[in-house]
């Protein structure tokens, strides 16, 4: 509910702070007074477009700052506060400030906060309805007619969005089975040779790097044969130097008890006997464990080889080749297997599709009973604001299967006819401005409080009639505000007796300054200003009488 307005620099507005209480508050003045003024600085608090001619004469920046009371929790405008960061604090009211520069320039703020126009639009649209013979919006936009007959006739979609859902994701996962499997089809020759290949090679991890330490070790020994055949020869044999050791041994041991020294030559000798006979052990597993087969190596450095032309061929490392001809062998299987695959989601897809129609149907059948209930409940509402002869109907049309929705397989939208045998349209494209305020009217009335706002603004809704129909339009806007805020800018004494609050828009000069003002009225201002809007610019008594009968009727 808007709680204050303060304006500051609007047009003729040079300084306005209003405050409004709930129920149904009236706006009244002379033509020329300023009240589309007041509108117009609201809409911009609303985040309207900023047009620089709004502001002052003279001055270089104009401000309007809106109050509400604090969103409810779990409240769409709560939700979408917190989505943007937007703090509010518990219990404290809701405020939209918005400044325009004389040269275009315009910031918006929520709570102090900086937003941009965008948010607060949606925000100010959560906030207020502004309705008015040429509003585009709310009960008018087509786009909104289904949720506002959900909501009349109470019906729970979440349903047909959640089979929706499921029938989208189901029909996401057979595209994209399809999509894989054509893609993998047209590989599949590549993939049969490749597993083949690569079945056939076999390739192991860290067979590279085995591969390549054996083929290094065969290297070194294919060079050091010579070496080791020269000191196969120099150490061992019958003239080798193990021979002569073990020789000179043998003629010590038969002189070494003639002496010490004799002695001491002879162990040293056996010691030598011992280590080089150790030494040609060495080089003979030395010998052999550095043998170098030629077929070997020749067959090492082909698997080697091999292995790394296959590895750049695959664009892998070796150690990946087998990890890779598995992947591969898998994706073959599938692609055999495609078929089977694709029969599975489809038949998924087929018993998500049946989901979503059956309760694609029920919701369009209990929209179809509600739609004859609203059409009822507009049949009463009509007459009585002079629109008797008009019809009021609520088409829901199937949509074409291309068209599907989560919000179901209807088209709804609010038509009429406003003379006997004349076709159904669109409200905007056949109502006159004074039939359209009245339609909006009736429609909020039967609608009561689907899709409302917690505060609604009628500009001018009672212009071109009067009389019983006007006393109607005020029954009806007092019933509104018995559920919300309402506040209406009316020509019309019936309407204006309704009013719990009753303010007064009024333009002053003082030389060259003009300025509107907004002053609340008193029980017995009231009285004036509406015998004023009965009988013009000379008050008489019998405008106040009546002003009085209107005041004691409501």
């Amino acid at each position: 509910m808007l709680t204050g307005l303060s304006i500051r620099n609007i047009v003729l507005i040079e300084a306005l702070d209003l405050a409004f209480d709930g129920g149904l508050t009236v706006l009244t003045g002379e033509t020329g007074a300023g009240k589309s003024i007041l509108l117009d600085a609201l809409g911009l608090a609303l985040g309207m477009r900023a047009d620089s001619g709004l502001v002052r004469a003279g001055t270089a920046q104009a401000s309007v700052t809106a109050s509400f009371e604090p969103p409810l929790p779990g409240t769409a405008l709560a939700a979408l506060l917190a989505e943007n960061e937007i703090a509010q604090e518990p219990g404290e009211p809701l405020l939209i400030r918005r400044t325009l520069k004389a040269d275009g320039g315009s910031r918006a703020f929520l709570n102090d906060q900086p937003c941009s126009a965008a948010l607060l639009k949606d925000v100010g649209a959560l906030l207020v309805e502004i309705h008015g013979q040429h509003d585009e919006r709310g009960l008018l936009n087509p786009r909104g007619h289904m949720d506002l007959l959900d909501a009349y006739g109470g019906m729970d979609s979440g349903a047909v969005r959640a089979a929706h859902g499921a029938w989208q994701t189901a029909q996401g996962r057979l595209e994209a089975a399809r999509e894989a499997l054509d893609s993998a089809a047209k590989e599949r020759d590549y993939l049969a040779h490749a597993v083949e290949e690569l079945s056939r090679f076999a390739p192991e991890p860290g067979e590279e790097e085995a591969l390549a330490s054996e083929r290094a070790a065969m290297q070194k020994g294919a060079r050091l044969t010579e070496d080791l055949a020269t000191l196969e020869t120099l150490l061992g044999g019958s003239d080798g130097a193990l021979s002569g050791l073990r020789q000179a041994a043998r003629r010590l041991d038969r002189i070494a008890p003639e002496h010490d020294l004799l002695a001491a030559a002879l162990a040293s000798l056996d010691r030598a006997v011992i280590e080089a006979a150790e030494a040609e052990d060495q080089l003979a597993r030395a010998s052999e464990a550095l043998a170098a087969d030629p077929a070997r190596l020749d067959a090492i450095e082909t698997r080697l080889f091999d292995l790394r032309a296959l590895a750049r061929k695959h664009q892998v490392a070796p150690d990946d080749l087998a990890d890779l001809s598995a992947r591969m062998a898998t994706q073959l299987a599938r692609i055999d297997a495609g078929e089977a695959g694709l029969a599975e989601l489809e038949d998924e897809v087929a018993q998500a599709r049946a989901a979503y129609e059956a309760a694609a149907q029920a919701l369009s059948e209990a929209r179809r009973a509600a739609a004859k209930r609203l059409d009822a409940a507009m049949a009463g509402e009509l007459a009585p604001l002079k629109l008797d002869a008009a019809r009021f109907r609520t088409d829901v049309e199937p949509l074409p299967e291309g068209q599907w929705r989560a919000s179901g397989r209807d088209r709804v939208e609010f038509m009429i006819s406003t003379n006997p045998g004349a076709p159904f349209a669109p409200l905007t494209k056949i109502a006159s401005g004074g039939e359209l305020s009245r339609f909006i009217l009736a429609l909020k009335v039967a609608l009561a409080a689907q899709g409302a706002a917690g505060t609604m603004i009628f500009d001018e809704i009672d212009r071109g009639v009067g009389g019983a129909v006007a006393g109607a339009i005020g029954e009806r806007l007092s019933r509104l505000a018995g559920g919300a805020q309402v506040i209406v800018v009316t020509h019309s004494p019936q309407v204006a007796a309704r009013g719990a609050g009753h303010l007064l828009i009024a333009k002053s000069s003082e030389g060259t300054i003009t300025r509107t003002g907004v002053h609340p009225l008193d029980e017995a201002e009231r009285r004036e200003e509406i015998a004023r809007m009965l009988s013009g610019a000379a008050v008489t008594d019998e405008a106040r009488a009546q002003a009085d009968r209107l005041l004691e009727g409501v």
